[in-house]
């Protein structure tokens, strides 16, 4: 899948099939409007393209307004989310920034600016709740006799349901809060993730519980910044973390702000390997692309007393993970089992 910021590229398709959202999680209701774009691209013999916004608007309209706190929170990373785009098939994706200028367009400019000039779009696949330009004037009926005007199809799609809940980012985000990562894993059609390179850290966990069984190295992390100030999800999970070798391997996770440890308010996914490859070396883990997949929700993030306490609590954590972990292994054996007989 190429990517471009904006659409003044030379490398961008002169025409298009074009489906325009904010896709954050890419949940189940995406992807079956992603299919269905890219099931008409091949039949018009057309790129299919995905548009989405960075930041999001509802970031930049409670920056705005001085309410931060109103913003929804994030599912995933700008990185996720193209990544999970461009596993639905999605050709090319054009990211817009989000500003006072674009905030202001017009429903018309939009429409002659970006999706005429700037995509050359022959059909806009949108959801049913889909609005546009300044002050959200802009809705289906309009962009539908545009393109009767303009020489572009308009077709809608209505809701995605599954078990009678209509899937949505928000119904994901709801789920997040909860901890009911069953949920999101229904909600998304499949587990909760997270990904990113491993960067360094202060290194403090090299110090704590330097009596972990069979450990001489402490509590060893992965550190992966979440570049958003609110992610969805928040606390101490059970994990499995793919890309460090040819095998998923098992852990404990934290994600939040480290308040024990941290007063700088940034966001951190730090992931403690139940089970450290022996091939990585001490080092081996820096650098690498991994995905985390947040299994089980054990708990909220605290603040403790001290490193002991802190020390503790991660000892327990880990102790939980592995009993969550070895349950759940199990489990898909036995789901396996059943899908072959």
């Amino acid at each position: 899948m190429q990517v471009f910021r904006g659409f003044h590229h030379p490398g961008i398709a002169p025409a298009c099939a074009l489906t325009i959202g904010n896709f954050d999680g890419v949940h189940r209701g995406h992807q079956a409007m992603l299919a269905l774009l890219t099931s008409e691209a091949r039949h018009r013999g057309l790129p299919s393209c995905a548009m989405t916004f960075e930041p999001h608007p509802r970031d930049y309209f409670a920056a705005l307004a001085g309410k931060p706190e109103a913003a929804p929170a994030r599912i995933a990373t700008l990185r996720d989310k193209l990544s999970e785009l461009e596993r639905c098939g999605v050709d090319q994706a054009v990211v817009l920034r989000f500003d006072r200028a674009f905030a202001a367009q017009s429903p018309q400019a939009f429409i002659d600016d970006v999706l005429v000039r700037g995509l050359g779009t022959k059909v806009v696949l949108v959801g049913d709740d889909f609005r546009f330009g300044a002050k959200r004037a802009g809705d289906y009926a309009m962009l539908d006799q545009a393109g009767q005007r303009a020489g572009f199809d308009v077709a809608r799609m209505n809701s995605y349901e599954v078990h009678g809940l209509r899937v949505s980012s928000s119904a994901v985000r709801e789920a997040l809060a909860a901890g009911d990562m069953v949920q999101v894993a229904t909600l998304l059609g499949r587990p909760y993730s997270i990904s990113g390179h491993v960067i360094h850290g202060k290194r403090l966990g090299r110090s704590l519980g330097a009596s972990a069984p069979g450990r001489d190295d402490g509590f060893r992390t992965l550190n992966l910044r979440f570049q958003h100030p609110r992610p969805a999800a928040l606390g101490i999970y059970a994990v499995r973390t793919c890309g460090l070798t040819d095998r998923p391997i098992d852990g404990v996770a934290s994600l939040g702000r480290r308040p024990t440890v941290d007063d700088s308010g940034r966001v951190l996914l730090e992931v403690y390997c139940l089970d450290w490859p022996a091939e990585l070396g001490a080092e081996g883990g820096y650098g690498k692309l991994v995905r985390v997949e947040l299994l089980h929700k054990l708990r909220d993030e605290a603040r403790y007393d001290g490193l002991d306490a802190l020390t503790a609590a991660i000892h327990q954590d880990a102790a939980q993970a592995r009993a969550f972990l070895a349950a759940h292994a199990a489990q898909e054996r036995q789901t396996s089992r059943d899908r072959i007989s």
